[in-house]
């Protein structure tokens, strides 16, 4: 018993102190990405080091210290880490962190999120990052009111296939949605004809009338691929 508390007083500072090494490693990291700053990321990446970013490009090390430059004119911004996980496991380790970036287009602000997973290894007493996935975390688009005629257009029941019904009503006021037999949700509008799920910014409701303007189908988007769904009568 007492060998076992003394392992974990001892695991403890020790977790502690390489989540502080790695965070800060990280931190710097996602500072050089502003400046292109290629000399801090070809010290710390690992020789056979692999990058995927946020757009799914996989790259070795020599492709993504290539593709660091320097943010474009006008353009500025910093990302900072708002939550960060390590796990050890011998001369690896395992880490996923959240950040939030903050640029400036133009005079513009704008706000992304991501989730990032790496694998760092030590090598030679010095950790080097072996691997990196980047994340987008996608946040709602910002809703807009439509008339309570428009609303009423898009009110029906949907079919799309004999099993599978998606029920469109209005509820004290507000547009509401679901597959038929399930709660019913709130349907908010990213513009005319363009409605989608809070919480769920991967999914679209998107609305397709007939030549004389009635509303006769929606695609249900994720990820640019549709699921059509037919109003019936």
């Amino acid at each position: 018993m007492i060998a076992l508390i003394l392992a974990v007083a001892l695991a403890g500072p020790a977790a502690t102190s390489l989540e502080t090494t790695l965070r800060a490693k990280d931190q710097a990291l996602l500072d050089a990405i502003a400046p292109g700053d290629r000399g801090l990321w070809e010290r710390t990446l690992a020789d056979d080091a692999i990058y995927v970013d946020e757009n799914g490009a996989i790259m070795d090390r020599q492709a993504f210290l290539k593709s660091l430059v320097p943010l474009p004119h006008g353009a500025s911004g910093s990302i900072a880490i708002t939550s960060y996980r390590v796990q050890r496991h011998g001369d690896s380790a395992f880490v996923i962190h959240q950040d939030e970036e903050h640029e400036m287009f133009h005079g513009q602000a704008l706000l992304a999120h991501y989730l990032m997973t790496e694998t760092w290894r030590l090598e030679r007493n010095e950790w080097k990052l072996a691997s990196a996935h980047v994340y987008v975390v996608n946040d709602d688009p910002p809703a807009v009111k439509l008339p309570a005629a428009t609303l009423a257009e898009y009110a029906g029941r949907y079919q799309a296939a004999p099993d599978l019904r998606y029920v469109v009503r209005i509820e004290h006021g507000v547009l509401v949605g679901g597959v038929e037999g399930a709660p019913l949700q709130p349907l908010l509008a990213e513009v005319a004809d363009v409605l989608f799920l809070k919480g769920q910014p991967r999914k679209r409701l998107v609305f397709q009338r007939d030549g004389q303007g009635k509303v006769m189908a929606f695609a249900l988007r994720r990820e640019g691929h549709d699921v059509i769904w037919t109003k019936l009568p």
